[in-house]
């Protein structure tokens, strides 16, 4: 059945690296071949227009990591203009990379008598504090207040957990407005016919597996954490962890799989620290993505408590698409500690607290039983947070938003 045009914008979109961008192609195919006509605004290292199978994706020339706010300014005036050169689709779908796009969004809605939705996955410009980006208070003010009145002139304000939804109707927006939606794993991670029986891969395959693993005889306990390592993020105390038990438990490895601007925080950490037991990966390739997350026993997400509600860790739902408990350090209120609380799939630490999360990571070691019961927690949550029941409830969001418009 042939459904309504709507355009997304979103700074990536692979293959540009980044978590946003694979879950806009995801709900991109999604939308398309359920007859949507799908078009995305984004940048790449060359502009032009290309197809994702039913997909079209206009892209404008930027670089993979910008720098600086008028750099980021730049991108969303040409990302504005590009979009007022298109066809006037039924929706536009704002995303929040670049911070402040939902302005953006807010000008097609207005000038072109669209539908707006904003797909909140980062709450700006509250979450620059927080990344240590220094902006003046009146300019600061001035942001609020403006996305304050985008977010609440949009259709719908889709949300990616509970807390950000609370956190927006604390701003004035009508509790009717939001709505929230998971975000959910990478498909590749769910094999077809997958029976969610446990599955174990204690090495990593050849193709990613460092030099210094062909040295390191005997099985390994790894406690694994995957994705940016971003300022959002709080990595310290998984240093003092790994300090902690590097005697006393020298078979229980952290492995790192990722980028970010703390990566090198982390390796330089390793070095002063003389951390044997930390391994550090660059970002890995889908086709050995699923045998890169079961080689972790254990997955780790750390948050900064003052980002809680502000942000939601994608990672969570890739650890428990594989069935391996995760320890969660952060505040208690964040999406991903209720995640896991609601469904017993592993273990939440306070910010600060080392000692508890060596303990944490001790018990998972020893205790068989716990495993396994987080392990069946993880595997229960997986369930309910995959990709076709998320993009079927995104969709029945966006229908609902145009339906009588297309109908009239």
């Amino acid at each position: 059945m042939r459904r309504p045009s709507i355009l997304f914008l979103n700074r990536v979109y692979p293959p540009t690296p980044g978590a946003t961008g694979r879950l806009l192609r995801d709900l991109a195919r999604a939308m398309a071949a359920e007859g949507w006509q799908v078009t995305i605004i984004t940048t790449g290292k060359k502009g032009g227009t290309e197809r994702d199978g039913g997909v079209r994706i206009v892209r404008t020339r930027g670089p993979a990591k910008p720098r600086g706010m008028f750099h980021y300014l730049y991108i969303l005036l040409k990302m504005l203009l590009i979009a007022l050169r298109q066809p006037s689709p039924a929706i536009v779908v704002s995303m929040t990379d670049p911070p402040l796009l939902i302005l953006v969004g807010r000008l097609l809605q207005k000038w072109r008598k669209i539908r707006h939705i904003h797909w909140c996955h980062d709450v700006y410009p509250d979450l620059l504090p927080v990344l240590d980006v220094w902006v003046p208070a009146l300019v600061m003010d001035a942001f609020k207040e403006q996305v304050r009145r985008a977010m609440t002139q949009a259709d719908r304000v889709i949300a990616i957990g509970r807390c950000m939804a609370r956190i927006l109707t604390l701003k004035g927006l009508d509790p009717r407005q939001v709505t929230v939606v998971a975000n959910w794993p990478e498909p590749e991670l769910l094999q077809p016919g997958d029976d969610q029986t446990p599955r174990f891969s204690m090495h990593l395959p050849d193709t990613v597996r460092p030099p210094e693993y062909q040295l390191q005889a005997g099985p390994r306990f790894r406690i694994l954490h995957t994705g940016t390592v971003g300022r959002a993020h709080a990595p310290e105390i998984i240093l003092d962890a790994a300090q902690a038990l590097a005697s006393e438990h020298p078979e229980i490895e952290f492995m790192f799989v990722g980028e970010g601007p703390r990566y090198e925080m982390l390796t330089r950490q390793r070095i002063q620290r003389h951390l044997d037991n930390m391994r550090f990966l660059p970002p890995q390739p889908l086709e050995t993505w699923r045998q890169v997350m079961e080689s972790g026993d254990v997955h780790i997400i750390t948050l900064k408590d003052r980002a809680g509600g502000l942000v939601v860790p994608s990672r969570l739902y890739s650890a428990l698409a594989v069935g391996r408990p995760v320890i969660f350090v952060g505040p208690a209120q964040s999406e991903v500690a209720k995640v896991i609380h609601d469904f017993g799939a592993g273990t939440v630490i306070p910010s600060g607290r080392a000692d508890l999360l060596v303990q944490a990571i001790k018990k998972f070691r020893m205790d068989g039983e716990a495993w396994f019961k987080a392990h069946e927690g993880a595997l229960a949550a997986a369930a309910q947070f995959n990709p076709k029941a998320a993009t079927d409830a995104w969709i029945e969001r966006a229908w609902s938003v145009v339906q009588e418009d297309w109908q009239q």
